[in-house]
């Protein structure tokens, strides 16, 4: 889902780039071993999740795995293949709620990019396309259409953004979609069944797939540095905590408006948790899950964070809008980022880009690197179209998750060649104006509604894709996933979003100096009584399947 994506505040360790780190630790995409109904974890286990067929196309310069390495490719395929026989619509009109991070498409009325999008689909596909205006936007849009009666044919449920009663709600209004999508039936729809089996699981509720998964690259935030800031330390390479801190110091420079870090503090624990070897949301033994915050750990993180407050290395200002600028500048050392939306950082600037694999933060510890979820929620499809229409929409999503390679995925991605896009020389792909302005546009709420396996290509940049992917491997080498990651907690998604601005609260407070490190434990008992102990019962129960 390499569509230019970077909203930085939605969902960082699922994709997005998004919640402060402390935020992505609750975030549960809605998945199988749903305990709303009893059985519902048992019914997720014996469900057939969609038969995987990898999809061939034009093949990777630097192969993919399915632990999460992505697909890289140095130059734009030559060879493309098609992945769609014939026209998936029948005709009629195709309504959708969907969202966007950037700026508003044109109305189809002046959009080249969405008349020819009409055209290859076969249908008039009429998206309401909320714009992001914070957390609530989308969830208003959202409980205003289900109550209204008035829903789209197909309709994305993001997940994390509070939609209270998934499983009821889905049951009354959408198609249980697992007679067309489990096991070998995927294969009806060849771009879907390429999809990761992970991103599948984000779809499973109470045994059922309630969607089309929404896949998205499954490596976490990253930690992303210009190497050029930190040549006079010896690169950003580091032994210990300390270590970074003492470079830091070195470094930093407010004569000079030259500081280390971005003022984003929660995301900056988060990182440093990784150094300490803090767990990926919730650590599983024995049956038993502790939260990332009530570790020790995390909490060490945390009071490390301060230390780095106090040595002056963040961007005074808490509000910077322009960090990506700073960066370029070389004001700014290191920047958090989910990892899709570095990759558009990646085509956007020209600084040496870097990256900061996690290191033991003291002796003793273990780092770890923290996967996202491999998909950003899943479409579903409204319950009054019969067999037939369903199998019409479905086979409009198979066109839209058309994976990288294909005659497809260069149009989503890119639009019309002579109009949105040319090649150069060495073929690579250059949006044009009217690319930006249409193609682009359009292209991110069609990516919340089904997309392909995420890739790397970076225009005219090959060396940083190549360098992209061997970052990739040594955080594989050392990744681990959040253990609830597929499981439901209706707690969790009612009482999490309140939770996690709370936890989030208080430790920018403490790193701001305005409270005590002993106010973040005073959080953590109302974490746990407001609802943190009833999420943990409700997933060890999903996870133990009962």
């Amino acid at each position: 889902m390499s569509t230019n994506l970077s909203r930085r505040g939605f969902m960082g360790a699922a994709g997005i780039a998004g919640l402060t780190v402390a935020g992505l630790s609750t975030l549960t995409a809605c998945g199988s071993g749903a305990t709303v109904s009893k059985g519902g974890a048992k019914a997720s286990a014996k469900l057939k999740l969609p038969t995987y067929v990898a999809a061939q196309t034009a093949p990777a310069d630097l192969a993919g795995n399915a632990a999460g390495l992505d697909a890289t490719y140095l130059r734009y395929p030559k060879q493309l293949t098609k992945s769609v026989a014939k026209v998936p619509g029948d005709g009629s009109r195709i309504t959708a709620l969907t969202e966007t991070f950037t700026t508003p498409a044109p109305p189809q009325g002046k959009n080249a990019y969405w008349q020819e999008l009409n055209k290859r689909l076969g249908a008039q596909f009429d998206m309401t396309i909320v714009v992001d205006q914070g957390v609530d936007a989308y969830l208003t849009k959202f409980n205003a259409m289900m109550a209204g009666g008035d829903i789209p044919d197909l309709v994305w449920f993001p997940p994390n953004q509070g939609i209270q009663r998934v499983p009821e709600l889905l049951d009354a209004k959408f198609h249980d979609l697992t007679p067309y999508l489990s096991g070998d039936a995927v294969k009806a729809y060849p771009n879907l069944a390429n999809l990761p089996t992970t991103a599948w699981k984000t779809a499973v509720i109470n045994g059922k797939i309630r969607g089309v998964t929404v896949a998205y690259g499954s490596m976490g935030q990253v930690y992303v540095v210009n190497e050029d800031f930190w040549k006079p330390v010896g690169g950003a390479e580091f032994t210990s905590a300390e270590d970074f801190l003492a470079k830091g110091k070195e470094l930093a420079d407010p004569k000079r408006n030259k500081y280390v870090l971005e003022p984003a503090y929660v995301n900056h624990v988060g990182m440093f948790g990784q150094w300490f070897g803090a767990p990926s949301g919730w650590r599983l033994e024995g049956g038993k899950l502790t939260h990332m915050y009530e570790t020790p750990e995390y909490q060490e993180a945390l009071a490390f964070g301060v230390k780095v407050a106090k040595a002056g290395l963040f961007w005074p200002d808490p509000n910077l809008s322009t960090t990506m600028e700073k960066m370029a500048q070389g004001s700014l050392g290191a920047y958090v980022q989910s990892f899709p939306s570095f990759l558009v950082d990646a085509k956007t600037y020209d600084f040496p880009f870097g990256v900061i694999v996690p290191f033991a933060a003291k002796e003793g510890a273990k780092p770890r690197y923290s996967m996202g979820y491999g998909s950003v929620g899943y479409t579903a499809i409204n319950k009054k179209a019969d067999a037939a229409r369903v199998k019409m929409l479905l086979g409009v999503m198979d066109y839209l998750a058309a994976p990288f390679g294909t005659e497809e995925r260069l149009f989503l991605d890119n639009g019309i060649e002579g109009k949105h896009f040319n090649r150069t020389a060495k073929g690579d792909v250059e949006l044009t104006a009217k690319g930006n302005s249409e193609a682009v546009t359009t292209a991110m709420p069609l990516a919340f509604l089904a997309a392909g396996p995420e890739y790397v290509y970076l225009p005219g940049k090959a060396e940083l894709a190549g360098r992209i992917h061997g970052w990739q491997q040594e955080l594989l080498k050392i990744s681990q996933s959040n253990p609830t990651s597929g499981h439901f907690s209706d707690t969790s998604t009612s009482k999490s979003p309140s939770l996690t601005t709370a936890m989030s609260d208080v430790q920018l407070d403490i790193i701001a100096g305005r409270k005590p490190l002993s106010a973040f434990k005073e959080e953590l008992s109302k974490w746990r009584s407001g609802g943190g102990d009833k999420m943990r019962a409700e997933f060890e129960a999903s996870l133990a399947g009962k």
